[in-house]
């Protein structure tokens, strides 16, 4: 289970300045699931990266997400070789958006950046960051100007960020993922939110605070295969969708009120055809099973919607929870 911190009192967005920030310590939350041939690279960047702000204190956080590969001892090593790097490693796979709750749960900086390690977000952009967090930005978001993915990739993810923007009940900013930058008090809110089906995306913009955006190019993954295929994009954005959006409910009304117009219209023309035109035989066999295989198409996609809610409130009434760390690895613990 997480540890309690007891965060020391953030400096408020406004009475920041950059020389007031010098000398802060920025948290690095890192998920790894599956990244043995690539995290080496990644922390080589991610140092070069920081060297170019030497004034700021850093911590790395790694949590490996109970990968099947060799990611847990390529992390140890870092751990050996460099003080500033901590790893949790769960005792098995919770997920990537469970991993990034650990990593915020366990982050002691007064800035804390969440991003991926397969360098599809470079390194150099945190900084970019950084320098946006100095100006009084509480949080800072990574907007994907380009992005070097498949064609169906960027067709679909488009089309959904466009339609969630539409659908939520909060302004989640389109083209953005998770790789963002996170003040103290900011992240210290978002710790609060515990929910189990969680869409930290949507979360952190239904906080609030003042929030800007740095624009970048998103790169291609450095190494290995993508940890979000198909059908783990389909579940996130099914949580996008349930957890910050009633629209699925309320169109399950609309569909009720247009299936009983239609319905009426069967209705009269029914008796029409009996009232002026008895003499016709009519043979009702086609249109009874179009309405009735309609009307069962509408109950089952309603059972459906109506079933996905359900489900996230049985998540929530067993209070498991979100996640177990094995280990915490450390630079003199190894």
């Amino acid at each position: 289970m997480a540890e309690t911190i007891s965060p020391a009192v953030p400096v408020p967005s406004h009475q920041r300045t950059e020389e007031a920030a010098t000398g802060s310590l920025i948290s690095y939350v890192l998920p790894v699931y599956n990244e043995q041939d690539g995290i080496r690279r990644f922390h080589r960047e991610l140092i070069a990266a920081i060297d170019t702000r030497p004034d700021f204190d850093y911590e790395f956080i790694y949590v490996n997400d109970g990968s099947a590969d060799d990611s847990l001892a390529v992390l140890r090593k870092l751990a050996e070789a460099d003080p500033r790097v901590r790893v949790l490693d769960f005792a098995r796979n919770f997920g990537h958006q469970i991993a990034i709750t650990a990593g915020l749960d366990h982050a002691e900086g007064d800035a804390v950046i969440v991003m991926d390690t397969d360098l599809q977000d470079p390194p150099r952009v945190s900084i970019e960051m950084i320098d946006a967090w100095t100006r009084g930005a509480e949080i800072v978001s990574a907007r994907r100007r380009t992005r070097r993915d498949t064609r169906f990739k960027r067709l679909t993810a488009h089309s959904y960020y466009r339609l969630l923007h539409n659908l939520a009940e909060v302004d989640i900013p389109v083209d953005t993922g998770d790789f963002r930058l996170l003040d103290r008090r900011a992240a210290e809110e978002l710790r609060g939110f515990r929910e189990r089906s969680r869409f930290i995306r949507g979360m952190v913009a239904s906080m609030g605070f003042q929030q800007t955006e740095v624009l970048f190019d998103r790169d291609e993954r450095a190494a290995g295969e993508t940890k979000y295929p198909l059908r783990k994009m389909v579940r996130l954005a099914a949580d996008g969708v349930t957890g910050f959006s009633t629209a699925p409910l309320k169109l399950i009304t609309r569909i009720g009120f247009l299936s009983l117009a239609l319905a009426a219209l069967g209705i009269l023309y029914a008796v029409a055809m009996r009232v002026f035109l008895p003499q016709v035989t009519v043979s009702g066999w086609t249109m009874i099973m179009v309405v009735m295989l309609f009307l069962g198409g509408v109950q089952m996609l309603s059972l459906g919607v109506i079933g996905s809610y359900v489900g996230r409130i049985y998540d929530e009434v067993r209070q498991r929870p979100l996640y177990i760390v094995r280990k915490v690895i450390r630079h003199d613990q190894g």
